[in-house]
């Protein structure tokens, strides 16, 4: 839920388009920009920072052709998607979860989230920090954090294949 807005706010001004979630936000919907035509000012950034435009039931099919105009206008996008979405180039953030919590099935690469200390990735990718709850409470309130080792631990995934 958290890693989106880490990667946006490492870009500086992004958007980010949740596809999964029924999150409300100030504004109008993805399926409603679909459905009526964006406006000019949805159409890119009015000030520096995050935007959020959740998806409103549109299913990722559809938006695709949305995003797309979206990323011609937005210096960076980032779209959450489920588990199993595999029409948009994902990036998979991975928990790396102690002993018997340990995922069976991990993917090749992917960007690691240490959940307690001492677990080791399995594969090629950035190894964030570990996630204070006092910094998840922040982002979930719409703080974004200004100085934080976590977001700056994202700055390589916008160098890597997948973005």
């Amino acid at each position: 839920m958290v890693a989106p807005v880490g990667l946006a706010a490492v870009a500086g001004t992004a958007l980010v388009v949740d596809l999964v979630s029924d999150i409300r936000v100030q504004g109008r919907s993805l399926a409603a920009l679909a459905q009526e035509g964006p406006t000019a000012s949805e159409l890119s950034p009015g000030r520096r920072g995050i935007a959020f435009l959740p998806g409103g039931g549109i299913e990722e099919v559809a938006a695709l052709e949305l995003i797309s105009r979206l990323c011609r206008h937005w210096p960076a996008v980032v779209v959450r998607v489920g588990p199993g979405d595999h029409l948009l180039a994902t990036v998979p953030v991975i928990p790396l979860f102690p002993g018997r919590f340990s995922p069976v099935r991990l993917p090749t690469h992917g960007v690691w989230q240490p959940v307690a200390a001492g677990r080791e990735p399995p594969g090629p990718g950035p190894v964030l920090p570990r996630l204070r709850g006092g910094l998840v409470k922040r982002i979930l309130s719409g703080q974004l954090p200004a100085r934080s080792r976590w977001v700056r631990a994202w700055t390589p995934v916008w160098e890597m294949p997948w973005a």
